[in-house]
Formats: structure tokens, C-alpha cells, sequence
């Protein structure tokens, strides 16, 4: 089956839309990063959002390109907690009812802003596909817009304009690590910063306990496997066609990190950052400490895409031990 695709061209339309709706984010070079990692460290701070989430630029290009078409009264999705609080914002936004499906076990903190965002929120399933397949026949039944975070090309060319913002602030970039659940932010950051800077390497990076993105990145065809990681923002068990083959279209390389390692960057970003990030917004940092050999002198930024932790999770981390301490040695 021939699925549309996200383009850059895409991506600007995309930027043309969502400006003067959502303001660009920080990028600014960490110096304690820097030193960790022996590279130009900058991070691009997208948890200053009214979602604490870069989720909002998807959710609200995919709603604005539907409102074209035709006007909206509800916007229905499943997600783990940010994608259904960039859908629950932005249909706030356009003034449309949004029904938000999420799987049991969902941090409270995530279901508790969907909720003061203006959403009906429906919790049941054991993870986000099946919450997907619930979300599908809710809408089937009652109507609506359906925003699928892996299946939106106007999601993906949202995200894209995180790339495009990168791209048009910092020169020479050698390599970008994002946090990867559907795919949809690493394979739309490779289009929107490969327009200006395509020798720029982009590097998605999932839990160990949630592999199915890694593995049909490596092998170009879909593969199923379980999804179970604290870092929840980033699960995936079912690989989304277009996302998946806009991945392997644009994105240089994937890779694995563990639950630990997810624990110890938080600690690390929190200590030697000072920037909150949730588990599975570690993930880019993580990947990056695990490469930092073919780091060195290079220019780096680190995707932090969300900051929807609750202080347990922040008590945990602060239990691990940090993935480095740039002051010693």
C-alpha cells in the first residue's frame, strides 16, 4: 500500500501555520553537557510549552490542516498522556470537543492535565495500540477528526519545525539525538533541519523494553514487540506505516538504552542541566552518552521533549546515579 509522505516542503507550510499560534523554543549551549561529552553540547528545550511537550506543534498542524477541509467539532486520538494533551489543547484552541483514549497505568499528572485542558479522558486497555483501536472505533461511531501521532503526515511536518528551528538558529550541526516512540518527531526533525543542513545526522533513540521502532528501522519492514519501559512518552508495539517509512527515509541511525539509563539522565539534566525532562525525554541524552566516543569535537544537540513527570519518578531518579559528573577527573 502507497501511503503519503511528509515532505519539507511540508514542513514550511507546516511552520507558515503554527506561527504566531506557538512561539519557537529555547536552544542554548549546555557548557556542563559540553564537558561531559567532549562535544558542542546544545540543547533544544521543548518542554516551554503550555503542554510541557513538543506534542502541541503535531496536534495542532494536523486539526488546522482538517479546518481547512472542512470545519471541526471534535478531535479524537489515543496516547500515553502528551500527544492526548497537544490534541486536548489545540482542539481547545479551535473551540471543538476532543475525546482523549489512553491505556491503564498512564502517569496521573498526564491524565489530570488532559482533563483541565477541556477533554473527556477514556482510560482501559494494557497500552497504547490498543488504546488506538478503542480511540478508532469511538470515532467510527460518533465521528470526528482523528489524529494518529504515527499516521499523520501533518503531524510528522508539525514536528518538523523543530528541525527547521534548529537549522535556522545554530550552523554546522553533526548530530541530533531525539527520543522515539511512533517516530514521528526524529524522522520530522530529519526533514525539517536536512532542508538547510542535510550532512546533519539524526539519531532516534527508544527504551530497551520497547524496541519495535529500533528493529524495523534496522531491518526496513514492520516488526512487533512488546512495550514495557518507564519511559512512557516513547512506547510503541505496533509501528506506524508512514512513520516507519519516514524514518527509514531520513533518519541516519536508531538505537537502544535502558530503564537505568533513562533514571541516571534524568538525574544528570536535573543536576548539571537544570531542566526537568520526564524518563522517556532522557532518552536523547542517554543515547548520546552511549555514542559519546564518536562525539568528541562535534556539534550536538539533544532533543528534551517533555517534562510530564510526577515526583515520584523525579524521587526515583534523583536515587540513581547520574550518568556523569562533569566536574570530576
Amino acid at each position: 500500500m502507497t501511503h503519503a509522505a511528509p515532505t519539507l516542503a511540508g514542513v514550511r507550510r507546516a511552520a507558515d501555520r503554527l506561527s504566531g499560534r506557538i512561539a519557537p523554543t529555547p536552544l542554548y549551549r549546555s557548557e556542563t553537557l559540553s564537558r561531559a561529552l567532549d562535544a558542542d553540547v546544545w540543547l533544544k528545550v521543548e518542554t516551554v510549552t503550555p503542554i510541557a511537550s513538543f506534542k502541541l506543534r503535531g496536534a495542532l498542524n494536523h486539526l488546522l490542516v482538517a479546518q481547512a477541509a472542512a470545519p471541526i467539532a471534535s478531535a479524537v486520538t489515543s496516547s500515553t498522556g502528551n500527544h492526548g494533551q497537544g490534541v486536548a489543547y489545540a482542539a481547545r484552541l479551535l473551540k471543538a470537543r476532543a475525546d482523549i483514549f489512553l491505556p491503564v497505568g498512564c502517569p496521573a499528572v498526564k491524565q489530570a492535565m488532559i482533563r483541565l485542558f477541556g477533554a473527556t479522558l477514556h482510560v482501559g486497555g494494557f497500552d497504547i495500540d490498543d488504546a488506538k483501536e478503542r480511540a478508532r472505533r469511538f470515532c467510527r461511531d460518533s465521528g470526528g477528526a482523528f489524529v494518529d501521532d504515527g499516521e499523520s503526515v501533518a503531524v510528522i511536518e508539525g514536528a518538523g519545525t523543530i528541525g527547521m528551528e534548529i537549522g535556522a538558529t545554530l550552523a554546522d550541526v553533526d548530530y541530533v539525538f531525539a527520543p522515539m516512540g511512533s517516530g514521528s518527531l526524529a524522522a520530522g526533525t530529519a526533514i525539517g533541519l536536512k532542508g538547510t543542513q542535510p550532512r546533519a545526522k539524526i539519531i532516534a533513540v527508544q527504551p530497551e523494553g520497547s524496541p519495535a521502532m529500533v528493529e524495523s528501522f534496522h531491518a526496513k519492514r514492520a516488526i512487533e514487540r512488546p512495550a514495557s519501559s518507564i519511559g512512557d512518552c516513547i512506547l510503541c508495539r505496533v509501528p506506524a506505516d508512514v512513520a516507519l517509512a519516514a524514518l527509514i527515509a531520513h533518519v541516519d541511525d536508531a538505537l537502544l538504552v535502558s530503564d537505568d539509563d533513562l533514571l541516571s539522565a534524568l538525574h544528570a539534566l536535573l543536576a548539571w542541566a537544570h531542566v526537568l525532562v520526564e524518563p522517556g525525554a532522557a532518552a536523547s541524552l542517554a543515547g548520546a552518552w552511549s555514542r559519546r566516543r564518536d562525539l568528541a569535537g562535534k556539534r550536538v544537540v539533544i532533543l528534551l521533549t517533555g517534562a510530564n513527570v510526577d515526583t515520584t519518578m523525579v524521587t526515583r531518579a534523583l536515587a540513581a546515579p547520574p550518568l556523569f559528573d562533569p566536574t570530576a577527573g
